[in-house]
């Protein structure tokens, strides 16, 4: 059994779609399928989410650009029973009309609103995905991805999600059939309040899932061939990377190398479950796969990213050397903010320390 995860590049089009449909129908093992929403919807949703806060009507035409854009894959790439998909999306469209249009009477858009919101990305994306896919199974990830707000924030609680995630594909579902799951999208355990994985949350779902069922491999389907040795769009003569191990491609996704989101690696990781990137428009390139142990090709450096927008902060002070506890407070006051810390370095005297 595999797991393939198509990001919004990978739905956002009715060439792609047509692509992942070729791919998807070309297993010849149990799979399940893990879809974002349709490239550039996510966006388009928060903005229209905003707008309306803000008691700007101009969020009705964008709201209306949301409908056009999936009718227009719809109709592009469903050539039977299109009737009833409609119907079916748009009873979700309306659905979303109305939360944008309590938005748009109280001036107000709270986390709670704005999670819920989101999610219908997904959720009409992997409706087109399922109808397309011949005698494939939609499922509803909001079953059995759960969460626990813990310093202000959704975070997973991985036991209770894996128990579901067994239950919910038993091998008595799980068949030779094709599963489609909504990617991004879970509830809180305690409300059963939508709530989400975060920015490229549906490479999260789909590792989740893998780890949970032991599956063969995780495949991730992009629109790139893989690992670049760095940003072609910095250093044109970059090229692909044939495989890396599990810190290594940590370390490229948390410096900036967008190919697959840092949280996916972690439950695959300790599974050893195999990572493959590959390109849904070039699905015959080798792509890169990561793992935990690697070929010693005998390069001291596999790749080059970087990372913008961020900010070094220096506590400094004499009163902090031989002081006990002081790095654990400036910690827990980030972690209560919700900010993330990627570099520390500590002067020997402990005079200061610094944190990217």
């Amino acid at each position: 059994m595999k797991v393939l995860k198509f990001g919004g590049t990978s739905v956002g089009s009715v060439n792609s779609l047509l692509n992942l449909k070729e791919i998807v129908e070309g297993q010849s093992k149990p799979t399940i399928v893990v879809v974002s929403a349709l490239g550039g919807v996510t966006d388009l949703l928060i903005k229209t989410a905003r707008t309306a806060a803000d008691g700007n009507e101009d969020y009705r035409e964008l709201f209306e650009s949301i409908v056009t854009r999936h009718h227009d894959i719809i109709a592009g790439v469903i050539t039977d029973r299109t009737g009833e998909l409609l119907k079916e999306t748009d009873t979700l469209l309306a659905e979303l009309s109305s939360i944008y249009q309590g938005v748009y009477l109280i001036r107000d858009l709270s986390p709670k609103t704005q999670a819920a919101i989101v999610s219908y990305g997904e959720r009409l994306s992997s409706r087109i995905v399922a109808r397309l896919i011949s005698g494939s199974m939609l499922h509803d990830s909001r079953a059995f991805i759960k969460t626990e707000r813990k310093h202000g924030r959704p975070v997973l609680d991985s036991e209770l999600t894996r128990s579901l995630v067994v239950e919910e594909f038993r091998p008595e579902v799980l068949g030779e059939r094709i599963h489609v799951v909504p990617g991004f999208i879970s509830t809180d355990k305690h409300s059963g309040e939508v709530t989400n994985l975060g920015r490229g949350g549906s490479d999260y779902t789909a590792s989740i899932i893998a780890a949970a069922l032991d599956a063969e491999a995780l495949e991730i389907w992009t629109d790139v061939d893989g690992f670049m040795t760095a940003d072609p769009r910095v250093i044109p003569t970059a090229y692909t990377i044939n495989s890396l191990s599990y810190v290594e491609a940590m370390e490229l996704c948390n410096f900036g190398a967008k190919v697959i989101y840092p949280p996916t690696i972690y439950p695959v990781c300790v599974k050893n479950i195999p990572i493959r990137v590959k390109n849904t428009f070039n699905p015959s390139a080798p792509g890169t796969v990561i793992r935990n142990d690697v070929e010693d090709d005998r390069k001291p450096i596999k790749g080059i990213s970087s990372i913008n927008g961020t900010s070094l902060i220096t506590v400094t002070g004499l009163s902090m050397v031989g002081v006990i506890g002081v790095n654990r407070r400036i910690f827990t006051a980030l972690a209560d903010n919700g900010i993330s810390v990627f570099m520390v370095s500590q002067a020997s005297s402990e005079n200061s320390t610094s944190i990217g």
